[in-house]
């Protein structure tokens, strides 16, 4: 498949594992150039090398805590350093804790907060100027199934990922005229550890075997199994 992304300067965040890891590797497939951004320098160095390997696309990384702003305004001047510009932004946090709304305090809520909807709004602002002057971009903002039904027992993710859903849906229609487009992924059941810990907590609740409970959640999916990070 080609996408149009052959030597498209792309940034996407949380990129380490998970669906940040499988979307930049499907980038590097396309041939865009793509910069990584993470916590973990050594998981970050890791992926790197094995996405060059596979894809033999140029990929970068930079280190970073998605919470603080500074960082995030750092991951972009570093790509734009080392790229030229930046094309897209794939936009992907971690969750928060799972829990329901007695579990919370102030302190927890304004910390899923940070890392869920805040981030979010951090990468945006910080990528605008760029794709600003060079009068076009795209922006992808990486959710959850939660933004068109709540799941049970994960009521910050619920409250903070359907924010992102509003807030995409504001930001597609002002930035649109700009050449610069904007758009939400709500996935649903992606083969991650986060999923696999979800998962292992609903399993422990209701006292069976984690496989089991991932069979019998598979059996309600269309194509009978979860997907991909590399499919999304």
């Amino acid at each position: 498949m080609n996408l149009g992304l052959e030597n498209k300067p792309v940034l996407v965040m949380a990129a380490s594992s998970g669906i940040g890891r499988g979307v930049a590797l499907e980038f590097a497939r396309e041939k865009a150039r793509v910069m990584l951004f993470g916590r973990s320098e050594d998981r970050l160095r890791k992926t790197r090398d094995e996405i060059r390997e596979l894809t033999g696309a140029e990929v970068e990384y930079t280190a970073g805590d998605i919470t603080r702003g500074d960082d995030i305004d750092g991951v972009v001047r570093a790509t734009i350093e080392a790229f030229g510009s930046i094309y897209a932004l794939f936009n992907n946090t971690g969750g928060p804790p799972a829990g329901r709304f007695d579990d919370f305090n102030d302190k927890a809520w304004a910390a899923a907060f940070e890392l869920t909807l805040l981030a979010y709004v951090r990468s945006i602002r910080a990528v605008l100027p760029v794709m600003r002057k060079a009068g076009k971009g795209r922006i992808v903002n990486n959710t959850s199934s939660s933004i068109r039904q709540a799941i049970d027992g994960l009521i910050l993710s619920n409250a903070f990922r359907t924010g992102i859903m509003g807030m995409t849906k504001s930001l597609a229609r002002e930035l649109a005229p700009e050449g610069i487009l904007v758009n939400v992924v709500g996935a649903g059941r992606i083969g991650t550890d986060r999923l696999k810990y979800l998962d292992s907590m609903k399993a422990e609740q209701e006292g069976i075997p984690l496989e089991e409970y991932q069979k019998r959640f598979a059996r309600s999916i269309p194509v009978g199994r979860y997907g991909s990070a590399e499919e999304l």
